[in-house]
């Protein structure tokens, strides 16, 4: 109890300064809405906690795994036995569904709350409109898997299981819920991996090839002193030419940033880790979309691939890599390559756009939408690397309890999914300079059927036009 108690605390603290970090600092006043705010804050912070946990308790599975077996007789590791791996599973399981299902719902209609018409205003009052908020919601979602439940399941055995709440009905909600991460994740995975070249293209400083940096820097201040001249003669009467113009110059700026950074760094920085980094993303990604089409050949001549095909050896029994602690570490490096490309390609899509949280200008609500969304990912993140085979890690506890994962053709077709999509994807992503010089050779670049403005960045060259890399 106290090995997870300080792992947990751990989390939380880590879990509240990056909450802290994006809330919306205009919140913090000094009344009752503050006590509100408080509160969905600690609730929030809990809830990215055990998001956090939920990620990080496979990789720890693991590498546990794999120390039991280079020290079984080690009296310094008799604490790291299968008896706390599975309870840590267990309560990673029961913390998801508490949050999902009750905590994060009662921030939401507690920060929403106003009280009941009719009574005395306050703390008290909002909560009873939040109490009563939450048992509607909670009769809803019975009453939505009672009807699913009849539709696919139609017997008298099936609709009697419902009445137990806690031996069916909870995990069943949880595989449906876990079912609609994993399919969130199949969407977001694939986007991730080709989108984190460009996004470590940001990070990194970029070689400087056949460019003159400080010829672009002198148009870049040319162009920024234009633009302040024309903002300082604008009249106050043109509001929207006004805007216009900040929002150049704030390009302008970041061009201007990014071009200094750029002659700062060494050449060693430019002409040596920026290649290694992409040659790497490239390895993993790779390696990723092998393992996958690996398991699908294990799918159809081995039954026992499927992720309930077995039970597992157990802890400290067994390694749980072919490769023993290498293929351990090489599993535990994808599966948080796979978690952070997934986080980035749910911020790609464009329906997820405007649910990017942004430094000191997040609001609770939004604070509240983030950690729901990064709790379902890293809940159905176990669930996909053991559906994916990128690990033979048979899941402990209530993770393991989903129906669908014993369902070969859902498996089967998820995988072939995933292969697919991912192909696509890194190849649409490679090809898009070749494809734009097809379709300007063509006469066709001005249908802009490539037209990718999130991928596309641009740069002066040395007469000062724009053009797009």
């Amino acid at each position: 109890f106290q090995i997870c108690f300080l792992l947990f605390a751990v989390l939380y603290i880590v879990s509240y300064f990056i909450i802290t970090r994006y809330k919306r600092k205009a919140d913090e006043q000094e009344d009752e809405d503050a006590i509100v705010n408080r509160i969905s804050l600690f609730l929030s912070t809990f809830t990215l906690a055990v998001s956090a946990g939920a990620v990080l308790l496979l990789p720890f599975s693991i590498i546990s795994n794999e120390i039991l077996l280079s020290f079984p007789q080690n009296y310094y590791i008799q604490w790291l036995n299968g008896s706390l791996i599975h309870g840590l599973w267990n309560l990673a399981s029961l913390f998801s569904n508490l949050c999902l299902f009750v905590l994060m719902p009662f921030a939401f209609f507690f920060l929403e709350s106003e009280g009941f018409a009719g009574l005395k205003k306050g703390i008290r009052a909002r909560i009873l409109e939040t109490l009563v908020m939450l048992i509607l919601l909670g009769l809803l979602i019975l009453g939505i898997v009672w009807v699913a439940s009849a539709l696919i399941d139609n017997d008298a055995a099936s609709m009697e299981s419902l009445y137990d709440l806690w031996e069916f009905y909870l995990p069943y909600l949880y595989s449906c819920i876990s079912l609609m991460g994993c399919l969130l994740l199949l969407l977001c995975t694939p986007v991730g991996l080709s989108r984190m070249f460009t996004v470590m293209g940001q990070l990194l400083v970029k070689p400087t090839i056949l460019e003159d940096l400080d010829e672009q820097m002198y148009i870049i201040t040319l162009e920024e002193e234009a633009i302040q001249r024309k903002l300082n003669g604008a009249s106050s009467a043109v509001e929207y030419q006004t805007a216009e113009l900040e929002r150049e110059l704030e390009k302008v700026k970041s061009r201007k940033t990014n071009l200094e950074r750029r002659k700062k760094a060494s050449a060693w920085e430019r002409n040596l880790v920026y290649p290694a980094v992409m040659i790497l993303l490239l390895i993993e990604t790779s390696i990723s979309v092998l393992l996958v089409a690996l398991n699908i050949l294990y799918l159809l001549v081995d039954e026992t691939a499927m992720p309930k095909g077995s039970g597992g050896p157990g802890i400290g029994n067994a390694s749980l890599s072919t490769f023993g602690f290498v293929g351990a570490a090489l599993e535990i490096i994808l599966i948080f390559y796979l978690m952070v490309s997934s986080v980035v390609g749910f911020y790609s899509l464009r329906f997820f756009e405007n649910f990017t949280p942004r430094k000191d200008d997040t609001t609770m609500t939004k604070i509240i939408g983030n950690c729901v969304s990064i709790l379902v990912l890293s809940s159905a993140l176990p669930v996909m690397s053991r559906t994916l085979g990128i690990t033979r890690f048979d899941l402990l506890g209530d993770f393991g309890r989903f129906n669908w994962l014993g369902n070969f053709y859902i498996v089967l077709s998820y995988n072939l999914l995933f292969a697919i999509m991912t192909t696509l994807c890194l190849v649409r992503k490679f090809t898009s300079a070749v494809r734009e010089e097809l379709l300007k050779a063509l006469g066709l670049d001005k249908l802009h059927l490539s037209n990718n403005p999130r991928d596309s960045e641009t740069k002066p060259s040395a007469n000062g036009h724009q053009k797009t890399l």
